[in-house]
């Protein structure tokens, strides 16, 4: 387990640094540290993307607004 700053390990994953930090800050990855003020990883994590692809959405249905077909209220 070799740990590594976040920005190589972006530079490594094709990402950008500041959305592996973003995630770091979120907790979505699992071996990430602050140490000091610097983010590390270790550097065989995997980046899980977490986004619904399929059109399937978790949680609440999305509702259509009943107001009419142009979008447009009151009109």
């Amino acid at each position: 387990m070799a740990l590594i700053s976040i920005k190589e390990y972006a530079e490594r994953n094709g990402m950008q640094h500041d959305n592996v930090r973003h995630k770091c800050l979120r907790g979505c990855y699992k071996t990430a540290q602050k140490i000091g003020r610097d983010w590390l990883i270790d550097e065989d994590e995997k980046d899980l993307d977490h986004r619904i692809r399929s059109g399937v959405y978790v949680g609440k249905a999305r509702r259509r607004s009943d107001e009419g077909q142009s979008g447009q209220k009151g009109v």
